[in-house]
């Protein structure tokens, strides 16, 4: 199938062959007939990827800052590649659609193959084929024409606005901005009863509100446009504003507030700055309210997600109720289209569009892109890349975001012959496979499981996948490294250590940082005397925001889990022997997400150690502090970029760069399955971290107790 993408590092735009999306659980898959260009949002962000790299980094400040961080930790020319990474990856555009349902998730009831739907949100992209959650998804009467309904989600943020101003039958309210949302706004206040006032720039927009549905539509520059809309509403001034335009000035909030009533309400929908004169705002009362997309639930994991369902008692207008309420109006006809939509370009010719909306050639207000829906497409993409027989590992992977993009691929790429690769989103899958030669590209994981061809599986997907695609490899008897963690449960990890038993391939995950260069360099000295150590290990690990998915229970397990086994795993390492008990304490955050925590291990051979892992304090800190003491010397590592010994004498040793041993893993890795060796780190190893992470939690649970392990 084909998607229409850009990359953010020159804009360059084209049509990209590229395999189906991923069919996750709680999604349906849809073929589209038509998808809507919002020339607004989208016209902003074709543009912004053509300026130049000086242009981004001033549009983009807060990411400028970003890198020049990154560059501190990873060097210049590691960061640069990271950067270049992600600008040269095509990027996907849209966000409102319309087609038929050709697949659903095994656990969706609500919809059927052969059911027309709009979809929102941002997997509802231009392309032949998306695969969407069904709490963005609604059923189109078969009454409604597609073209229409590929509208709904612009319809879901207009109705969204009308909401939070809550106005009432025989009130007025001002728009400004007559885009497309701010045209669609002026049709539903009409419909509702709210006499309507539209306010834009562009003379073309006025002149379409005037010919669609506005009692009043108004240049900005019209000379004493605030006597005009005072006289209008009586001189009581305008119940409400609804800013739907989009601009860098105050003026939208300025004039607002001069146009409003005593007690009025402003309404920002459209993206401007919140800054404002205070006295009308002051004088008046007027209740300053934003407009959150398409309505509750809009950036809510648990709803758009997990589709988690706002009970209708409390929350009557989700977005999704907010995009059915929309569509319903469409079936009713209650707002009209037809004049909106100025163009309809075929698929092909998407490029076309977007450049019209740049150069401004011609006015518009509606661009709908129309699919070929009886043109042949493919479910996955095979790649002019032959596999050679040179005798190395033959890889699959499935899932490759920004980690495994910046770690793994580019390590894996000198010791593996790459076959095929399985990601969610087509764009990054399609980009992966060219740049690093794979022969095919898909979206289903299954394809890389049964593929004869691969006998080495790297895993770098969300947590909650882990230990099924684990245990899939293992039961087709295929090589797996997977990215920490092992599994999210107990019952997970013994069900793995079983089948692991059984099979003859070797398993191993991502603990990098036993092959730090510094590590090992430790590790040798340590061996030679083969006597206890005391570790004090501190990450500075940084707050992440509460609705992060690692916080999530059920897809990233809590960062102890998710990270702290890291840690855990490498003090056992340092150690040099199993962990036989632990007591951890957290310290009390209003979200429970137990993430500053204190561990204190004790191992079988004599040595301890203190895990202190904090999110609490500042990213200015180095992340990484490590102090190993031994036989009356100590070894301080700081970020994995300098070494320290203290003994008879003092040294330190600094590398160009923090290298935590990604590349050197998956080398030995990759080496031991070319040979036949042992796996480099021994599968009781990896249990015994990971059960000790388990017991971590519950020690937690029970007040700090000292728990076995």
């Amino acid at each position: 199938m084909e998607q229409l993408t850009q990359t953010l590092k020159d804009g360059t735009m084209q049509l990209l062959e590229v395999p189906f999306p991923a069919l996750s659980r709680g999604c349906i898959l849809v073929r589209n007939h038509y998808s809507l260009i919002s020339p607004g949002t989208e016209g902003k962000t074709v543009k912004d990827a053509r300026l130049s790299y000086i242009g981004k980094a001033k549009s983009r400040t807060d990411e400028l800052k970003k890198v020049v961080d990154a560059a501190k930790t990873h060097g210049w020319m590691n960061t640069y590649k990271m950067v270049m990474n992600r600008l040269e990856a095509p990027s996907s555009l849209g966000y409102s659609c319309a087609g038929e349902v050709i697949d659903v998730a095994q656990d969706v009831t609500e919809f059927k193959t052969g059911d027309f739907v709009a979809c929102g949100g941002n997997t509802a992209v231009h392309a032949e084929v998306v695969a969407v959650p069904k709490n963005l998804c609604v059923k189109v009467d078969a009454g409604v024409d597609l073209k229409h309904a590929s509208f709904t989600t612009l319809g879901a943020i207009a109705l969204q606005g009308i909401r939070q101003a809550d106005l009432r039958l025989g009130e007025n309210c001002v728009v400004i901005g007559l885009g497309l949302v701010g045209q669609l706004t002026l049709q539903m206040l009409d419909a509702s009863g709210v006499k309507t006032i539209g306010i834009d720039i562009d003379k073309n927009q006025v002149h379409l509100a005037k010919d669609t549905i506005a009692d009043l539509a108004l240049d900005r520059g019209t000379e004493g446009i605030e006597k005009v809309i005072n006289e209008f509403t009586d001189g009581y001034g305008t119940d409400a504003v609804i800013i739907t335009a989009s601009t860098s000035t105050h003026d939208p909030v300025d004039i607002a507030g001069e146009l409003c009533r005593k007690k009025g309400k402003v309404i920002i929908v459209g993206a401007v700055p919140t800054g404002f004169k205070r006295p009308n705002y002051f004088k008046k009362e007027l209740d300053l309210r934003m407009s959150c997309s398409y309505g509750p639930g809009r950036y809510d994991l648990e709803y758009e997600e997990k589709n988690v369902d706002y009970p209708i008692g409390y929350v009557r207008w989700t977005e999704n109720r907010n995009m059915q309420a929309f569509v319903e109006l469409l079936k009713e006809k209650k707002i009209s289209l037809e004049k909106l939509i100025t163009h309809t370009f075929d698929f092909k010719d998407a490029p076309k569009a977007y450049q019209m909306i740049l150069d401004k050639t011609e006015p518009f207000a509606g661009i709908v892109l129309k699919y070929d829906v009886q043109k042949e497409i493919k479910k996955s993409v095979n790649l002019p890349h032959h596999v050679k027989s040179s005798g190395k590992p033959k890889a699959g992977f499935i899932g490759a975001g920004t980690f495994a993009q910046n770690f793994l691929l580019p390590s894996v790429k000198h010791h593996a012959e790459f076959v095929g690769i399985a990601t969610a989103r087509p764009n990054n899958s399609r980009y992966i496979a060219d740049k690093y030669g794979f022969s095919y590209c898909t979206g289903s994981a299954d394809e890389i499981l049964s593929d004869k061809n691969i006998n080495t599986v790297f895993i770098a997907t969300r947590h909650d996948s882990h230990a099924k695609y684990v245990m899939e490899c293992l039961r087709h008897q295929k090589n797996v490294f997977v990215e920490k963690p092992l599994c999210m449960f107990h019952d997970e990890l013994d069900e793995i250590r079983d089948l692991y038993s059984v099979s003859k391939v070797h398993l191993m995950v991502g603990y990098n940082r036993r092959f730090a260069p510094y590590i090992m360099k430790l590790i040798q000295k340590l061996r030679e005397k083969n006597l206890p150590v005391a570790i004090n290990y501190r990450i500075n690990a940084g707050i992440l925001p509460h609705d992060h998915w690692v916080h999530d229970k059920d897809i990233g397990g809590g960062r102890i889990l998710g990270e702290v086994c890291h840690f855990i795993d490498l003090t056992m390492y340092i150690a040099g022997s199993p962990v036989i008990s632990l007591a951890a304490n957290s310290m009390n955050d209003a979200m429970h997400h137990n993430d500053t925590v204190n561990i204190n291990l004790a191992f079988e051979n004599g040595s301890v150690a203190n895990i202190s892992y904090f999110s609490n304090g500042n990213k200015n800190l180095p992340k990484e502090f490590l102090e190993v003491f031994h036989s009356g010397s100590v070894t301080v590592i700081e970020d994995f970029i300098t070494m320290t010994d203290y003994g008879k004498t003092v040294s330190t040793a600094k590398l160009k760069a923090q290298d935590k041993g990604h590349a050197a893993e998956v080398k030995q890795f990759l080496e031991a399955v070319k040979s036949g060796d042992a796996t480099p780190i021994p599968f009781d190893e990896i249990y015994l971290s990971s059960l000790a992470t388990f017991k971590t939690i519950e020690s937690i649970s029970r007040n700090g107790e000292r728990v076995k392990v």
